[in-house]
């Protein structure tokens, strides 16, 4: 059984307005529910940590979903802060040794069949695996003058979803190690690559999207009320 971390604590500043977007509604629901009814509504997970802005104002107070409980704590400036601050609140039932998957707030598609291959490869893997999908398109290089410069091959190439799973405290000692070098990560995995370590990809469906632009709210209302 595993726990899962949501970090929340995000403006969403690409998305634009005053609401942060993972408290928009789509499909009668605001998205970080979404994300924390797929999470509940699997077998394998047990609860969930959601890292937040210090006096959200927006939360919506879930204690619990699907009769499986929902923490949370206060998070930080960044995705790795959030995410420490997450991993560090869990109960101290969760051992170190323990699987926790992290998945955005604002990744609402998720498919529970993706979630059960990914824990099924995760926990069969020394380092532990995220979500992802081969990279389909051609890829342009531009020059400093937003024109193509060069094609760059696609071969080997995979966009990084969520959710990631690793050890708690593998994860723990990862995300220190990169803010100790004054490192940013964009997500879990590029965290444990810098310690050398290969997580294994588990290729997921295209439609677990995350809602970055205004444009991608209607896409996840279609596949919320369409697709799933």
């Amino acid at each position: 059984m595993s726990w899962a971390v949501v970090p929340a604590a995000g403006r969403g500043t690409r998305f634009g307005g005053e609401t942060p977007k993972q408290y928009l509604n789509v499909a009668g629901r605001p998205l970080i529910e979404h994300s924390l009814r797929a999470l509940l509504g699997h077998p394998a997970i047990d609860g969930v940590m959601v890292a937040l802005a210090p006096d959200d104002p927006y939360w919506g107070g879930w204690r619990e979903i699907g009769g499986k409980p929902v923490y949370t704590c206060v998070g930080g400036a960044e995705r790795a802060d959030s995410v420490l601050a997450a991993l560090q609140a869990l109960p101290a039932t969760v051992s170190e040794d323990q699987w926790v998957l992290v998945h955005d707030a604002a990744r609402p598609c998720l498919r529970g069949v993706d979630l059960t291959r990914l824990i099924a490869l995760g926990q069969a893997d020394p380092v532990g695996a995220l979500l992802a999908t081969p990279v389909r398109d051609t890829l342009k290089r531009a020059d400093g003058n937003s024109r193509s410069a060069a094609t760059e091959p696609r071969e080997n190439l995979w966009r990084a979803l969520t959710p990631q799973m690793f050890r708690r405290g593998g994860l723990t000692r990862a995300l220190h190690a990169a803010m100790r070098a004054d490192v940013t990560v964009t997500d879990e995995a590029s965290a444990m690559e810098r310690l050398g370590l290969k997580p294994r990809l588990v290729e997921g469906s295209e439609d677990n999207i995350k809602v970055t632009t205004p444009a991608d709210l209607a896409v996840a209302e279609y596949i919320l009320t369409r697709v799933l």
